[in-house]
């Protein structure tokens, strides 16, 4: 059967079809709070894409249809069948621990945390029971990006220490039987980068290392991409008389990925790292690395919606898939190790094409469509409702297939705390902390716990734009005073600010939470002495000694990582339950997303009740209770 080609013509149910085309609709319809039902409807089915002008003739015209059509036509491939059984690896089983170096334990006083700091909490991580540690970016940065943008590959940033101290790092933490990832950043260098130096001078062999333009107007940059952190994703550099693209910050040049040097360039600074014995690789918006040829301007509607004019013609990329196996033949494929890509954008049947195991590229990637409701985006003030979390994990337990594996978070150094974003009232703070570690660690997938996650830590209490440090917040804090006022920016930008989650880690009730004793590079979150390590270990019912006992549940339960993932009554609003099943072995789980009381989908006497968030048992599911039972 040849390839599909779509026109105007084409029926919105063939887009179901096509990868690309199913993820576009999902997406689509569950911003708009619907149901793919609604495509799936016969009428809505027989449209043709043309038509749907004159459904949305203010959304929808000729220009966007082109730009869809572009998109559905790039995909060939379809997603691979369904296999019987999920195959066991190491890192299925494994559950991840996220660092943030900066904000994790600083050893040296200095207020910034370090290597040696991680290194000193080895002890803790092993207790909790985690098996891989992730760090972010520690290589030699100018931090414009906190790291993310990096001048050297392969040297350490000095305020994190040196090379033998990250040596020590990982030689201890491989004898405590933990595992370490890195951070890799290839989309993109510093702008302080040795190559990127060389690159401004046309006639050098680095010039074509990086993506340049001319426009016949200097002032004019050559399409109109918006850069993820705002402003064009242009800069205009004299020396070369050439704009060069930054899909980030300023200083975040972005490699030319169709320069075969420069990937292979790429391929030996990973082959350096696991040369050095680390366990595998985070990949920073690795999807992004392809971009469509000739750099087309974006589509403004497409703009509209995802909030970056010109991300259609980057986030799923034309040779993308050509890359990924290409990285996976000349360096992580001769390894044992884990590979995790973030891949903004994309959605469930698009990550099968990444992610199957029979298509040898990615092991996993982090998608992210889960993190904000429909309709809401990460800087927005409101209530994040867990009926839309369970609806989403659902279907992808349901329909991601055992040839792919799942990511599951709900935290990481680029989005506020989950806590606060679905109750900040602290008297559900322990129960709700307790209901997200039972929904992230007895559902099929890796789990990705953040730093501090496992102590209930929430967002910072930031009063001021003064404490804030993370560019993007600042960047959209200067973009939106002159719009709504300095008071309304603030609120604004404060709600989804990147540094509520990068606030010190809480050891103890010390000054600045025991991460240092000085002045950290940013603010204590005001509530330390109230949530921290030290105490949490003290309390036999605290969160972290619940995260302690499900992770050793999981370890101990192969059913939790591989078992069958069968739904109970999930049409029930606020109450999800669910059975895990693998070789004769039974759980039974059981939450209530809600503060008011609900009734037990499924009676539960004659099961044997392993984990609770709630110390007795009670008729009615109380606020945010959750439950876990063993079905002998």
């Amino acid at each position: 059967m040849g390839k599909q080609i779509f026109t105007p013509d084409s029926k919105i149910r063939d887009l179901l079809q096509n990868p690309v085309g199913y993820d576009i609709l999902a997406k689509l319809v569950t911003q708009t709070g619907k149901s793919m039902s609604l495509v799936r409807n016969p009428i809505v089915g027989n449209l043709r894409l043309r038509q749907l002008r004159f459904l949305a003739p203010k959304l929808i015209d000729d220009d966007l249809i082109a730009a869809l059509l572009g998109l559905l036509n790039r995909e060939p491939e379809q997603p691979p069948a369904e296999e019987e059984k999920p195959e066991k690896a190491w890192w299925k089983e494994a559950v991840v621990y996220q660092i943030y170096p900066r904000s994790f334990k600083d050893s040296n006083c200095d207020g910034i945390g370090d290597l040696p700091g991680i290194t000193e909490k080895l002890g803790y991580l092993k207790a909790l029971g985690v098996d891989v540690l992730w760090l972010s970016p520690v290589y030699d940065s100018p931090n414009d990006d906190n790291g993310y943008d990096i001048r050297d590959y392969r040297a350490i940033l000095r305020e994190f220490g040196t090379m033998e101290d990250f040596d020590a790092l990982l030689e201890q933490a491989h004898a405590r039987g933990m595992k370490l990832v890195m951070d890799l950043v290839v989309n993109h260098t510093s702008d302080e980068h040795p190559w990127f130096q060389a690159a401004q001078d046309e006639s050098s062999p680095y010039h074509n290392y990086y993506i340049w333009k001319k426009s016949a107007d200097p002032a004019k940059p050559p399409n109109n991409w918006i850069s993820l952190f705002g402003g064009s994703a242009w800069s205009y550099y004299e020396k070369a008389g050439a704009w060069c693209l930054h899909l980030f910050t300023k200083k975040q040049m972005d490699l030319n990925w169709e320069n075969e040097a420069v990937r292979a360039e790429v391929y030996d600074i990973m082959r350096w790292w696991l040369k050095k014995g680390i366990d595998g690789f985070r990949m920073d918006v690795i999807s992004f690395i392809s971009k469509a040829p000739g750099l087309p301007d974006g589509n403004r509607t497409i703009g509209g919606m995802m909030g970056f004019c010109g991300v259609e013609h980057y986030f799923y990329g034309p040779r993308l898939h050509e890359y990924l196996r290409e990285l996976r033949r000349e360096t992580f494929g001769r390894y044992d190790v884990l590979t995790v890509g973030e891949a903004p954008g994309v959605g469930m049947e698009i990550s099968k094409l990444l992610t199957a195991q029979s298509r040898s590229e990615l092991d996993m990637v982090f998608c992210f469509d889960h993190l904000e409701n429909p309709g809401k985006a990460r800087f927005d003030d409101y209530r994040y409702d867990l009926n839309f979390l369970k609806k989403g994990w659902s279907d992808w337990q349901l329909h991601y297939g055992n040839d792919c594996w799942n990511t599951l978070f709900l935290e990481n150094h680029d989005n506020p705390r989950m806590i606060s974003k679905v109750n900040p009232d602290p008297q559900y703070r322990q129960t709700l902390g307790k209901l997200l570690a039972v929904m992230q660690l007895t559902l099929k997938g890796t789990p990705f716990i953040f730093q501090g996650q496992e102590l209930g830590m929430i967002n910072a209490d930031y009063q001021s734009i003064s404490q804030l440090r993370d560019i993007e917040s600042l960047n959209l804090y200067g973009e939106l005073v002159p719009k709504i006022g300095e008071e309304a920016a603030f609120k604004k930008v404060v709600a989804g600010s990147r540094d509520n989650a990068r606030a010190p880690m809480q050891w103890s009730g010390a000054a600045n939470g025991g991460f240092s004793d000085v002045k950290p590079w940013i603010d204590a979150t005001g509530d330390y002495p109230a949530c921290n390590a030290e105490s949490e270990e003290q309390d036999g019912n605290s969160l972290l000694r619940f995260y302690r006992a499900l992770i050793a549940l999981r370890h101990a339960s192969p059913a939790l990582v591989y078992g069958d993932f069968i739904p109970v009554k999930p049409d029930v609003r606020d109450v999800f339950c669910y059975f895990r099943e693998y070789e004769g072995a039974r759980f039974y789980v059981e939450l209530n997303l809600s503060t008011q009381e609900k009734k037990r989908p499924l009676a539960v006497d004659g099961f044997r009740r392993i984990v609770s968030g709630y110390p007795d048992q009670s008729a009615m599911l109380r606020p945010y209770e959750a439950a876990v039972y063993a079905v002998d």
